[in-house]
């Protein structure tokens, strides 16, 4: 069962209490006055007590007894005597005050009377209690509506932090893989830069001056002003591969200086077509 349902429970029970008390009559009107036989008998019949108690207690001061005898012996005529009295008590009936019933209407009057302002002050503990038990419903009811609220809040705030958290982790995979292609990119920039000064540096084209040192060694020459350099044949080469790689292969013209071409081939660095022996293509590497 929940909290909601016990504290319901707890209201409607202390309603049903406060029906019944409320409507629970406590003002009873006694009759204590008696007539004046009934008060002369009840007099005579407490002075013939008071005679018998006075007998008594004579007989008790009587019956003191030696000084001479010893503690032991007081202690067990002490104890012999409580317990006849005991026994006495056990045994005997209870006996009526009076068997006048006019004054045993005015004891009982008297009684209930004073059974009355008892139960009055225990009927005002227990309004004062259940009033406080009323407040004090009150105020866990309140606190627990503001436990809910605070519930709600939180949950409602874990929710927003885990959507955020889902979209952030999204947000930042996707930057991260923008950062690796990126510095992916730079690094390839930086390998063909570095490529290119090195094949610039040690793969020259050639000049008017190799061109005439070999025509002092009677070896004819034609130099083609557009001939492309090493660095760009290879360039070529790989956009073909990447751009097409069902059809990698490049067709050799006047642009493609024959020692360059040459030398990739002998190298392994390009392959020749097998049927076509004009076009060439990059070996696959990977």
């Amino acid at each position: 069962m929940s909290s909601d349902g016990v504290q319901q429970e707890n209201v409607q029970s202390l309603d049903k209490e406060s029906e019944v008390e409320e409507a629970a009559p406590f003002n009873v009107p006694f009759y204590t006055e008696c007539s004046e036989a009934a008060q002369a008998e009840l007099i005579n019949q407490c002075e013939g007590q008071f005679a018998q108690l006075e007998m008594l207690q004579n007989q008790i001061i009587f019956a003191e007894p030696d000084p001479d005898e010893s503690t032991q012996e007081l202690s067990v005529n002490r104890l012999t005597a409580v317990a006849a009295e005991l026994k006495q008590w056990q045994t005997m009936q209870p006996e009526l005050l009076s068997p006048n019933s006019e004054v045993l209407l005015a004891v009982g009057a008297e009684e209930l009377q004073k059974l009355n302002s008892q139960l009055e002050l225990v009927f005002s503990c227990s309004q004062a209690k259940r009033d406080k038990l009323r407040e004090s419903l009150k105020r866990e009811q309140k606190w627990l509506e503001e436990k809910k609220e605070v519930f709600r809040a939180a949950t409602e705030h874990v929710a927003n932090q885990r959507l955020e958290n889902e979209r952030l982790s999204e947000n930042r995979v996707l930057r991260d893989t923008k950062k690796k292609i990126q510095k992916m990119k730079d690094y390839q920039d930086r390998l063909m830069e570095t490529l290119a000064d090195i094949l610039e540096e040690h793969f020259p084209l050639p000049t008017m001056e190799t061109s005439v040192n070999k025509k002092k060694k009677n070896i004819p020459q034609d130099l083609n002003q557009d001939l492309l350099s090493l660095n760009e044949i290879l360039e070529l080469l790989m956009n073909k591969t990447l751009d097409t790689p069902h059809d990698p292969y490049v067709r050799i013209d006047e642009t493609f200086w024959p020692p360059y071409t040459e030398m990739l081939l002998r190298y392994g660095i390009a392959l020749r077509h097998p049927e076509d022996c004009f076009k060439i293509r990059l070996e696959a590497f990977y």
